[in-house]
């Protein structure tokens, strides 16, 4: 049989009440002989008083002991006139007075012993002793170990002892206390029973309970590594577990868009492919044919197809490289201000071929950040030919530098056609295009934004579209400044 979670949590709590129930019962019981017996040793010291006060009056009325010594069934007689301190106190039921048998006690003396029949107060008569003044005995053994005494005072004058053997078990006592003993231990007993059955029920029932979340998420585990990322985990109850359901189902919905945008960007890369493989191969067709020369004009078509495959296929190896975290870098003090004006400058006379008007405002100050100047330099050029390559003619294009607290911002924004505010946050993602806009005839792969924003994240800054106050789109570059702390 295997040990599942459920039977393991079962086991643990009945093993866990079996050992506290069978202790506490174990002690109580050990509790309750102990303490009766200390009860009726008590009672019986009691007793032992009676007995001292009818020796007191017979010494009295005979003047010495001597119609005592060795005779058991005088001894017999002067207990039969003692009332059970049990008795008056209503612990074992009421008794009837009757004097006792002659033959109670046997006639050896020094050994007293209750014959069949006989009735003792308590059954004191076997335990106890009763020696004179000079330590001779009067009735049972002179010696008892560890014995309970109570002097026999005569005008203030000890004329004996008794001696008691204390109790070690109720039943040397009465047979009424040993029933009653029994009673109790066999009651604690069967509660104890109960109690452990009805945690045993309990037990499977809680694990049952316990497991049938597990049991759910792992059934929707199981269905996830088939590849079925629809799986969703129930939320059965309100704990750590239901919790854990939270995570695997955020976890399914990550793997369910990760595999959706997996199948997307398959399609788009192999639609983005096969547009420039489509051409060159129609050209070459053409070449063969005769349809077409083999002139200047036919290469340079060619080679403006294979340079827009070749940069599709770059900007793909370097966004699976961020993918992977195997871009290198290397890292030491850039000053913006340095990096970014020569790269305006060079961008203003590609702003005026293409009829636009390119402006830049960059802060004074010097902005030392931590960074790849290679990267980072292509971050920047990414974002210069968005916008001149996106921007109508006869537009405007603006750059600023500007000092933001802990961080550096570099703003580019343009001129129409804009971006629906819908869609801003999604350029950044592969292959994505506006269809009003951003069309692959103006030359893009679709994949510029998407290598800005993994080289941004690289250097620990952010970057974000916004609508454009000169109606395009306002796209802002984030990065911490040197010795910032961020």
């Amino acid at each position: 049989m295997r040990l599942t979670i459920a039977r393991k949590i079962a086991l643990a709590v009945i093993a866990i009440v079996i050992l506290c129930v069978g202790t506490m019962a174990w002690v109580t019981s050990a509790n309750l002989q102990r303490g009766f017996v200390g009860y009726l040793n008590q009672m019986q010291t009691r007793d032992l008083e009676q007995l001292s006060t009818l020796l007191v009056a017979r010494y009295r009325q005979e003047g010495d002991f001597e119609w005592l010594r060795h005779q058991p069934r005088a001894i017999g007689e002067l207990m039969g006139q003692m009332t059970p301190q049990l008795q008056a106190e209503g612990g074992l039921g009421p008794r009837r007075r009757r004097p006792p048998p002659p033959d109670r006690f046997d006639d050896r003396p020094g050994e007293p012993r209750e014959r069949p029949g006989a009735r003792d107060p308590m059954g004191i008569a076997p335990r106890i002793s009763i020696v004179d003044a000079d330590g001779e005995p009067l009735f049972g053994p002179p010696d008892v170990a560890h014995a309970i005494e109570q002097a026999v005072v005569v005008d203030g004058k000890t004329v004996a002892t008794i001696r008691l053997r204390p109790l070690v078990q109720a039943g040397g006592a009465d047979a009424s206390a040993a029933v009653f003993l029994r009673e109790q231990v066999r009651d604690i007993v069967i509660v104890a029973c109960v109690m452990v059955l009805a945690s045993i029920l309990l037990a499977l029932s809680l694990a049952r309970h316990l497991l049938r979340p597990v049991a759910a998420l792992r059934d929707v585990t199981a269905r996830l590594a088939q590849g079925q990322f629809d799986a969703r985990a129930p939320l059965l109850s309100r704990d750590e577990l239901a919790e854990l359901a939270l995570h695997v189902n955020s976890m399914a919905e990550a793997l369910e868009a990760s595999e959706r945008n997996r199948r997307k960007m398959l399609a788009d890369v192999a639609h983005e492919l096969r547009t420039p493989l489509t051409v060159i191969r129609g050209e070459i067709e053409a070449l063969i044919d005769g349809i077409r020369k083999a002139d200047a004009s036919a290469l340079a078509s060619l080679h403006a197809e294979v340079l827009h495959l070749n940069k599709l296929v770059d900007d793909l190896h370097q966004l699976t490289l961020a993918d992977a975290g195997d871009l290198h870098f290397e890292w030491r003090q850039v000053e913006l201000r340095g990096l970014l004006a020569p790269l305006a400058e060079r961008y203003r006379g590609r702003a005026a071929d293409a009829g636009l008007t390119l402006d830049a405002t960059l802060t004074p100050q010097p902005l030392l950040v931590r960074a790849d100047a290679g990267r980072l330099t292509q971050l920047l050029v990414n974002l210069f030919e968005n916008s001149v390559r996106y921007t109508d003619r006869g537009g405007r294009i603006a750059v600023s530098l500007a000092h933001d607290g802990a961080w550096a911002s570099v703003v580019v924004e343009d001129s129409a056609p804009g971006v629906p505010a819908a869609e801003l946050a999604s350029i950044f993602e592969r292959l994505y295009r506006v269809d009003a806009a951003r069309t692959r005839e103006r030359g893009g792969s679709g994949l510029g934004l998407s290598i800005c924003k993994a080289l941004a994240s690289a250097h620990g800054g952010t970057i974000a579209a916004y609508p454009s106050a000169l109606g395009g789109v306002r796209i802002e570059l984030r990065l911490p400044l040197q010795g910032s702390g961020t």
